[in-house]
């Protein structure tokens, strides 16, 4: 089965359904083919998340992406380190 995928728009649009307050989130999910608990995420994002809710297919969060560069970052530095360490371990050796 393959999984559905909503735009942006489409979910901050059943966001705003479920703030007027005429219906309950459960019919609003129902007219819209969804859980409930999918829209309660939704809603949960956006308020956590604000315009950077939803970035879409493979985009990251801008701080989700600083994240991970600074993981690159770090296993680099970690690297050279190590390259150090062993460059020093042998000229230490050369010159007793």
């Amino acid at each position: 089965m393959k999984r559905k995928r909503f735009t942006r728009e489409f979910k901050i649009e059943a966001v705003r359904l479920t703030e007027e307050g005429d219906r309950t989130v459960a019919e609003i999910a129902r007219d819209l083919g969804l859980h409930p608990n999918t829209l309660y995420r939704w809603r949960d994002e956006l308020g956590l998340s604000g315009e950077e809710a939803f970035p879409g297919q493979g985009r990251m969060k801008a701080g989700d992406e600083e994240v991970r560069q600074l993981q690159r970052e770090i296993t680099r530095l970690k690297q050279e380190r190590d390259i150090l360490k062993k460059a020093i371990t042998f000229f230490a050796r050369e010159n007793p």
